[in-house]
């Protein structure tokens, strides 16, 4: 029997090809989320989707998707192309072949370890996305007192009441690059990693509710005489576990954003547990499962995409 190779660079070459296509279709309902969780005066899905479609058109849901675009795929390509290495690493050190089925135990692990990976590549992209989508929201007014006291005591005339500042004019980042540039020269590398700590708390158990449900699902639905998932199970199968995945991440999702969007002037949030309390005390329990519809409507058709794209490349590769 010939050896099988550990290492597989189609996987990532799939999983940038899958990443592609996931961003494009998710990144509408990706806005509308960070907006949701991050931003402010949103009543609900509906308001939040008329507002954006009102006051910046069709294009408003499309903001900041250059980035991600370049990016995203990237970390797609990581993000696969590791889970698929670290299981045959898995198997071929538990017994002895890489192509020996994982187990439960064996899919627990590697999807672990992809959540871990997938931090250190997918915090800046998260961040940058997330401070372009919110450029147009109002700053509220903890972000604004040291700037409000500034202009006070420096002979502006007296207290300034502020409850929000609108500068839709006046956007800070005019780009992916000059927003990396300007976290940089303000916040440092560190700036770059602000939120990656509630990150993991989404993306390691998010990763494992993620790819287990995918191949659980894909097995029920695949008879045992076929050796491929047909592409309906595929994308049946990657669409409920991407909304398995997003709804029970919710709200680490909902800490990251909104450590994440919390950039302009004064920081509201001193870290994970601060962030934690002062959102719970402000606006109760339900914070944390804002944007949750969202997530769980975006994470079908996102995961769907993703999953299908990568297998039916895979194939295509493999059999070249």
């Amino acid at each position: 029997m010939p050896k099988s190779k550990s290492f597989h660079l189609d996987d990532f070459i799939a999983g940038w090809i899958g990443g592609a296509s996931s961003v494009v279709v998710g990144h509408p309902l990706d806005t509308v989320k960070t907006r949701l969780q991050a931003g402010k005066g949103y009543k609900n899905l509906t308001h939040c989707v008329l507002t954006i479609y009102r006051k910046e058109s069709a294009m408003g849901f499309f903001k900041g998707l250059s980035f991600p675009l370049a990016t995203i795929t990237v970390y797609n390509s990581v993000v696969f192309g590791c889970f698929s290495n670290a299981q045959r690493l898995i198997s071929k050190y538990r017994h002895g072949d890489g192509r020996h089925p994982c187990g439960l135990l064996d899919l627990t692990v590697a999807s672990m370890v992809t959540g871990l990976v997938s931090v250190g590549l997918g915090a800046p992209v998260d961040l940058v996305k997330i401070r372009l989508q919110m450029q147009t929201q109002s700053l509220r007014t903890e972000n604004v007192q040291c700037w409000a006291g500034n202009v006070s005591s420096g002979g502006g005339g007296g207290d300034i009441g502020v409850r929000s500042v609108h500068l839709p004019s006046q956007q800070a980042y005019r780009g992916p690059i000059h927003c990396i540039s300007s976290i940089l020269q303000t916040e440092g590398v560190q700036g770059l990693y602000r939120g990656a700590g509630a990150m993991v708390l989404r993306d390691v158990p998010g990763y494992t509710l993620y790819f287990i449900p995918y191949t659980i699902i894909c097995n029920m639905l695949t008879p045992e005489h076929i050796s491929s998932p047909h592409p309906f199970a595929i994308w049946l199968a990657g669409g409920l576990a991407g909304s398995i995945s997003w709804i029970t991440a919710t709200p680490a999702d909902v800490l990251k954003s909104r450590m994440q969007a919390d950039a302009q002037l004064q920081r509201k949030y001193r870290g994970i547990l601060h962030c934690i309390v002062h959102s719970y005390n402000t606006e109760g329990a339900q914070v944390f499962f804002r944007g949750a519809s969202v997530n769980a409507i975006r994470g079908f058709p996102m995961s769907a995409t993703m999953f299908l794209t990568y297998e039916l490349s895979l194939r295509f590769f493999r059999s070249l």
